[in-house]
């Protein structure tokens, strides 16, 4: 929140696309319970701009865009459209239902994309400009036009784009670095130029969208607010297509923790980022790296001598922000078998969740099975527990029972018993290794055979008891989705993982479960 120390400092808003470009991520797609339970957290921490979908891909998006518009009760929430009529009348029937609603629409502006995509002349677009961005403004006085590839384009074409945008009533200008092409310096000069010379350019909050191909998402938005830009969209985790967008967190931080070098604010909770952090992991799918800067899972762990010597006799030696600051606590050991239902709801609410009554009696339910398996149960191990159960609410299959044998040299085999919408059915399937047998055995029970991308297992804390969290992503058909799960038990793990990619696939082919993974 705002303190007197940002009194003197310019604001810069926090425009989030996460349930947008981040859910543009292969495997990212999000379930509509899922983007209402990001959108909740967005608005609670702050966020200016929930961008919360692009209303005219499908009923479905145009739905969780109407659900987000209808939840949200701070933020400003904004539907993405191409400068088509059509989007943008969809566009503009979505967001209506939110207290504070935007169309933000966007028309390439480089010589490669006029060429190549669009086919248009630079008249030609200057034309569409005008008459979309028009026709935005009559039915919405919020209004967002984007030149895409901006950084690609020629200034001068660029400032008569700016020029017509604003003429016909845009009331923020997003120059995005699309391509993630840009470097600091020429973002910064990018955007002083074009508020320094095109006219009408103080009617208009001029914004930053950088993606992080060559990992300069956030130096060149911070770069492009030093140069006169007050919004900077970005996502949590750095979620987005191909290499990511900002990440959210590392921005807003970057502004708290460096208001000397850079004398701006935001009106962001960051106390609240960590749960954001998990919150967005568990529902796209999409696990932390451990070295993510502010939220991942080393950004305030010590493990050399000196720095834990400087460390023992000042934090501030190694440490420029407290862990407190971003919502992160220290691990701690307060939770057991004996804990009861008061204890585990308080430990959650400290811990930044509120379940509702099913979802908590199934978190508690597992909790004490996990806490009769392990020695000491940490906070981290709770947090994957819940985040594994809210990843997994509505899966339409699910592990009844497992039986895995392995030997040295020898067969690996997996018997197999799955719930299939409701109907058991039992397989047995050999493999080269145990996990290899498990998957087997599992795409012969679908009567699928998706190409496995990617099978990662981490241990959620230390320990031969600690809990494993699996991570499986599959492409089926150009499709990639992700699946996630946590146990003691690494076979389970990745059992429950690889089916929870599985259901993702079904939701996004909303078919029968089996045998209707195909075409």
């Amino acid at each position: 929140m705002t303190t007197s120390t940002d009194t003197n400092k310019d604001r810069v808003f926090i425009f989030d696309t996460t349930l947008r470009d981040g859910e543009q991520s292969p495997g990212a797609t999000m379930t509509l319970e899922e983007k209402l339970q990001v959108a909740e957290a967005l608005d609670d921490m702050g966020v200016d701009i929930i961008e919360a979908g692009f209303p005219i891909a499908s009923t479905g998006d145009f739905e969780a865009v109407v659900a987000v518009a209808k939840q949200v009760k701070r933020a400003t929430v904004a539907g993405l459209a191409r400068a088509i009529t059509a989007d943008i009348d969809r566009a503009g029937e979505a967001v209506r239902h939110a207290q504070k609603g935007r169309i933000h629409t966007f028309v390439s502006t480089s010589p490669i994309h006029l060429a190549h995509q669009m086919k248009k002349t630079e008249d030609e677009v200057i034309d569409i400009i005008s008459r979309t961005v028009a026709q935005a403004r009559n039915l919405i006085d919020d209004v967002e036009w984007s030149a895409m590839d901006a950084t690609r384009t020629p200034m001068e074409f660029l400032k008569r784009c700016v020029d017509a945008a604003i003429k016909a009533g845009a009331t923020t200008i997003n120059l995005p670095d699309t391509v993630g092409y840009a470097v600091p310096d020429e973002h910064f000069a990018m955007f002083k130029q074009i508020i320094e010379s095109v006219p009408g350019a103080d009617k208009a909050i001029f914004s930053v969208h950088c993606h992080n191909d060559l990992g300069l998402a956030v130096a060149n938005s911070l770069a492009g607010v030093a140069g006169g830009a007050r919004q900077i969209e970005c996502t949590i985790n750095g979620l987005g297509e191909r290499a990511g967008n900002a990440a959210l967190e590392e921005v807003v931080m970057a502004l708290r923790t460096r208001g000397d070098a850079m004398p701006y604010h935001t009106e962001i909770e960051t106390t609240h980022l960590a749960r954001a952090s998990r919150i967005v992991s568990a529902a796209a799918n999409f696990p932390v790296q451990y070295n993510k800067a502010i939220v991942g899972k080393n950004a305030f762990a010590h493990e050399s001598g000196i720095h834990q010597d400087g460390m023992l006799k000042n934090a501030e030696t190694y440490e420029i922000m407290t862990p407190a600051s971003v919502g992160i606590k220290e691990t701690t050991l307060v939770m057991g078998k004996h804990s009861g239902r008061a204890a585990f709801k308080d430990k959650l609410r400290e811990m930044g969740y509120e379940l509702g009554d099913n979802a908590f009696q199934e978190a508690f339910q597992r909790f004490k099975d996990l806490a009769d398996r392990k020695k000491h149960v940490y906070d981290a191990d709770i947090v994957a527990l819940v985040d594994d159960e809210v990843g997994s609410v509505g899966d339409r299959i699910r592990l009844v029972d497992m039986q895995v044998v392995s030997k040295t040299g020898g067969v690996h085999s997996c018997d197999l018993t799955l719930s299939i919408d409701g109907t058991e059915t039992s397989v047995t399937f050999e493999g080269t290794g145990s996990v290899d047998a498990i998957f087997n055995a599992i795409k012969a029970a679908v009567g699928q055979e998706p190409h496995l991308v990617l099978y990662a297992v981490d241990g959620v804390t230390g320990g031969t008891d600690a809990q494993a969290s699996a991570h499986v992503r599959l492409e089926l058909n150009g499709r990639i989705v992700s699946g996630n799960a946590a146990e003691p038990d690494t076979l389970v793990a990745s059992a429950r993982a690889y089916l929870n990619a599985y259901n993702h696939l079904l939701i996004e082919r909303g078919a029968s479960a089996q045998g209707a993974l195909a075409g």
